[in-house]
């Protein structure tokens, strides 16, 4: 019958009052998640802590599959540092480089970026008309890495069924422990 057959049936014989715990237990799980990852936000500044490299624009640095924490202090931008930010108009952030920095004298700060492996700077990503980033586009600076362990997530980007196959198991799994 097999391990998905066994699973089922051990939720089939289950009382009422173990299923709700199992479910209150999964709950949990998913709830703390969450609190860790709004937690991650307060202390980086940064509303996404932990982003993946979907791309090979920042190779040999950062290869794609690499996981970037990042942090968003309010200490100016730098010409070299590692950037995630988002454009207008797109979904997904761009891991680059600043290759440029334009101080105004209020002591705001608008920059370029270019990726480590690409030819030219990035104003063709940016949204039509748009020269220079400004602070509210970045979501962070790269503090630290993981190298190849946000293949995870690419796999399950790109082949959707992977992840509803995880979860399914990882959901069942819970609800159907004896413990």
């Amino acid at each position: 019958m097999g391990w998905i057959g066994e699973q089922v049936d051990s939720l089939k014989s289950m009382q009422f009052r173990q299923l709700f715990t199992q479910a209150i237990s999964l709950g949990m799980i998913v709830t703390s998640a969450l609190i860790i990852w709004k937690g991650l936000m307060c202390i980086t500044g940064s509303e996404s802590p932990v982003v993946v490299v979907l791309s090979g624009s920042m190779e040999p640095g950062f290869k794609r599959g690499d996981i970037l924490f990042l942090h968003m202090s309010k200490e100016p931008i730098r010409a070299g540092e590692i950037v995630v930010f988002n454009v207008d108009g797109r979904e997904i952030p761009i891991v680059h480089r600043v290759i440029k920095v334009h101080e105004h004298e209020d002591g705001e700060v608008d920059v370029l970026t270019k990726g480590d492996n690409n030819f030219g700077d990035d104003r063709l990503l940016y949204a039509q008309g748009q020269m220079w980033l400004q602070r509210h586009h970045i979501m962070g600076r790269a503090v630290g890495f993981l190298p190849y362990v946000g293949w995870v997530t690419i796999i399950m980007t790109e082949q959707p069924i992977i992840k509803y196959i995880l979860i399914g198991a990882l959901g069942l799994l819970v609800i159907t422990s004896k413990e």
